[in-house]
C-alpha cells in the first residue's frame, strides 16, 4: 500500500513539473514575442516619415521668411524624414479653404498655416490633424475665442507675429510728437487688423492724437481709401495686414505724392511704404513654430495645450529711401532697412 501511494505521489510530482516546465516556456516565448514588437515599435518609430502640408496666404517678403523659418526648423530636427507640400493661395481666401481640404483627403501628418485666413480655412476643415500657425496676430480674434488662457483648446496652436502696440504708438509720437490727426489703414476684412487698430488707437490717444480708421475691403478700393485719409492726416498707421502689404506699391505711390509719413506695423510693409517701423523676425517666428511642430510629430504633444509663442526681440527700422525722399531724419538708434 505505501508503495502504491509512493508511486502515485511521484506521478502527480512529475505532471506538476511538466505543468511548470509548460508555463515556462510559454512566458519564455511571450516575453521574447513581446521584446520584438517593443523592438519593433521602437524601430518604425524611429524610421517613420511625416508629410507636413503648409498653407501660405500669399508670396510677400515676410510670410516667405516665416515659412522659410519653419521648414528649416523641422528639417533641422527630422533631416530626410520629413516632407513638405508648400501651397500658395495667391491672396485668395476660397483658395485656403480649397488647400486645407486637399491636405485633409490626403491625410498629412500636420498643417502649417501662414497667415490669418489660412489658419481659419485649416481650423474649418479639420479637428483631428494637427495645425501649427504663424504670422497670426491675435488667435482668440481669429478663432473665435472668448476666454483666452494662452492656449487655443483646439487642435491648433503656433506663433504670434504682434509686435508691441505701445511701442509702435511710442515710435510714432518720438518721430512726429507735433502732429494732430493719425489716420489708420487697414482691410476691414482682416480681423487681426480690427485688433491692432482698436488696441493701438487707445495708445495713440494718451498722446492726444486724434485717430480716424480709412478701411478698406479688398484691393480694389485701397488707392481712394488713402487718398482721402492723406487728405485729413498729419501721419498714417499702417498695422500688420495681409491685404496692405500685398498693396504696399499702391499706398506708397499715394502717401509719397501726398508727403503723408506712413508708421508702419512690420518691416515687409515699412520696405514698401513706410518711414519706419518696431520690427519683429518672421524667420525667427516661422522657426519656434516648426519647433512646436516638431515637438507635436516626434514627442506627441498636444496642440490643445501648448500655448502660443510670441516674438521677444524688437527692432527700430527705417526705410532710408523713403525717410529721403520726405527730408525726414531718424534717430541714431534706428536701423535702416535693407532695400532691394
Amino acid at each position: 500500500m505505501k508503495k502504491a501511494i509512493s508511486l502515485l505521489a511521484a506521478m502527480t510530482l512529475a505532471i506538476s513539473l511538466v505543468g511548470c516546465g509548460t508555463d515556462a516556456a510559454a512566458k519564455k516565448e511571450a516575453d521574447k514575442a513581446q521584446g520584438e514588437t517593443t523592438t519593433e515599435q521602437a524601430t518604425s518609430d524611429a524610421d517613420s516619415t511625416y508629410n507636413v502640408g503648409i498653407i501660405q496666404l500669399v508670396q510677400h517678403p515676410a510670410l516667405d521668411a516665416a515659412t522659410e523659418g519653419f521648414q528649416a526648423a523641422l528639417a533641422e530636427k527630422l533631416g530626410d524624414k520629413v516632407s513638405f507640400t508648400l501651397e500658395n493661395a495667391s491672396g485668395d481666401i476660397p483658395n485656403c479653404a480649397t488647400i486645407a481640404n486637399s491636405f485633409v483627403s490626403d491625410k498629412v501628418d500636420l498643417i502649417m498655416a501662414n497667415a490669418t485666413p489660412a489658419l481659419q480655412a485649416c481650423e474649418t476643415a479639420t479637428s483631428d490633424i494637427p495645425i501649427v500657425a504663424t504670422s497670426i496676430t491675435d488667435y482668440a480674434s481669429a478663432l473665435d475665442i472668448k476666454d483666452w488662457t494662452g492656449a487655443t483648446g483646439v487642435n491648433v496652436t503656433g506663433t504670434s507675429d504682434l509686435a508691441p502696440l505701445d511701442g509702435q504708438a511710442d515710435m510714432l509720437h518720438e518721430l512726429f510728437p507735433d502732429a494732430k490727426e493719425v489716420g489708420l489703414i487697414y482691410c476691414s476684412g482682416e480681423v487681426n487688423s480690427i485688433y491692432q487698430a482698436n488696441e493701438v488707437t487707445k495708445s495713440l490717444e494718451k498722446y492726444g492724437y486724434n485717430v480716424t480708421a480709412y478701411t478698406f475691403s479688398d484691393s480694389s478700393d485701397v488707392g481712394t481709401v488713402v487718398q482721402t485719409a492723406c487728405g485729413a492726416s498729419d501721419v498714417l498707421y499702417v498695422p500688420t495686414d495681409n491685404v496692405a502689404a500685398n498693396c504696399a506699391e499702391t499706398i506708397n505711390n499715394v502717401a509719397v505724392t501726398a508727403k503723408v509719413p506712413i508708421v508702419a506695423g512690420e518691416e515687409g510693409i515699412c520696405k514698401g511704404c513706410g518711414i519706419a517701423t518696431l520690427s519683429i523676425s518672421y524667420y525667427d517666428i516661422g522657426y519656434a513654430a516648426g519647433l512646436m511642430a516638431y515637438e507635436i510629430l516626434a514627442n506627441g504633444a498636444d496642440p490643445a495645450t501648448m500655448d502660443i509663442q510670441y516674438a521677444t526681440d524688437f527692432t527700430k527700422e527705417y526705410n532710408p529711401t523713403i525717410a529721403e525722399t520726405l527730408g525726414i531724419k531718424l534717430p541714431e538708434d534706428y536701423v535702416a532697412i535693407e532695400m532691394e
